[in-house]
């Protein structure tokens, strides 16, 4: 019998499109710059604590929008694509473990495709925390019910791929088979499918709860978490007038429809070869590695590149400076309006950051 708040639950989505294997809990929030201090003097792990989440301003949110118009039909051709190469690589039932939060939009929308085109799918939000791995009770949860075969891990993209390598180095307690990793946007070449290894601004990237099913960021705090419990979260109900999760998958299903009516015109994604991952991995390497240098950096845990991680650790950070390829790039409108909103210090260096076209530092507090 799973205790009643350890069962699995669909947040604000519905139960047919994720199930969080999670367990919802209430604990007092720590202020980002006291964060920032416990998290930077190792007397803390990220995890134990969390922040009170709040939503952008109505600039922000006009922004939002403009990407949505921009990125929506994009996202919508790019599920289809990777929901046939997944088709086309995974024999028997599939299992979709989106890691929380930001697999979790993609996961809905690759579990509708997926169902769409016959398969038997089902789809979970599982957590995964640097240093401390995946959930192994929410894998065990998992591997209880569905075949271990047809598992398949689900991110919004990469950063510096350190979620990559703890879901790697987590996997081989499960499989001596190599972790199926897939995600839109992969401009560090870890992943094993990926619709591109562009860093583009996929409109789910730039917001929290309120595109991912009103759930914090996961938390393992032994206070409130068991040994035999999900790692947990908390359940942002002041949030609710603002969701937008549903309508977020919705609109962008509209375009996953017409995409899958349209196979003739927007192939499979390819699963990355060897040389792929290469190429992009060493570009990658050399952006962290010119910003840990020129800013005398010593933990690269402060180096958060990608449009998506930069804009995030902006939102519930405490940057230091943020570099960009350009001021007058569309797609970091939403990350420049923060910016200048806060005044953060900037630099812009495109050749530098290549691949990323954002990367934001974190200030050094400690």
């Amino acid at each position: 019998m799973i205790p009643a708040y350890n069962k699995p639950f669909p947040g604000s989505y519905a139960a047919t499109d994720v199930l969080f294997l999670l367990k919802k809990v209430v604990m007092d929030t720590t202020d980002v710059s006291v964060k920032e201090v416990y998290i930077q003097s190792g007397r803390r792990h990220y995890s134990e604590m969390i922040s009170v989440e709040r939503f952008p301003d109505e600039g922000y949110m006009r922004l939002f929008s403009e990407a949505m118009a921009a990125g929506a039909r994009r996202m919508g051709i790019e599920v289809v694509s990777l929901a046939r190469a997944i088709s086309a690589g995974v024999e028997g039932p599939i299992t979709l473990a989106s890691l929380v939060r930001a697999g979790v939009p993609l996961g809905v929308l690759l579990n509708r495709a997926l169902k769409a085109l016959g398969h038997d799918v089902a789809h979970f939000g599982v957590s995964i925390i640097r240093d401390k791995g995946i959930d192994g009770n929410a894998m065990r949860y998992i591997l209880e019910r569905r075949p271990i075969e047809g598992l398949v891990f689900v991110d919004g993209w990469t950063g510096k791929g350190a979620i990559s390598t703890e879901l790697e180095q987590s996997f081989k307690a499960y499989s001596d088979e190599k972790v199926r990793l897939v995600v839109l946007a992969d401009p560090a070449g870890r992943s094993w499918l990926a619709a591109s290894g562009e860093d583009w601004l996929i409109p789910s990237g730039i917001l929290g709860s309120t595109v991912s099913g009103l759930i914090s960021r996961s938390i393992l705090n032994a206070d409130v978490v068991g040994p035999e419990d999900f790692h947990a979260c908390v359940q942002w109900a002041h949030l609710e007038p603002h969701d937008i999760s549903r309508r977020f998958v919705d609109t962008v299903w509209r375009y996953c429809e017409a995409a899958l009516e349209a196979a003739a015109v927007y192939p499979a994604a390819s699963v990355w070869t060897d040389g792929d991952r290469s190429l992009h991995s060493t570009n990658a390497k050399q952006a962290v590695e010119f910003v840990r240098a020129r800013n005398n950096v010593t933990n690269v845990n402060r180096i958060k590149p990608g449009i998506a991680e930069a804009t995030r650790a902006v939102l519930r950070r405490v940057p230091e400076m943020v570099f960009v390829t350009s001021e007058d790039d569309k797609d970091l409108s939403p990350l420049m309006h923060l910016i200048r909103e806060t005044n953060i210090p900037y630099t812009v260096a495109p050749k530098a950051i290549y691949p990323y076209r954002a990367v934001t530092l974190i200030q050094q507090v400690s």
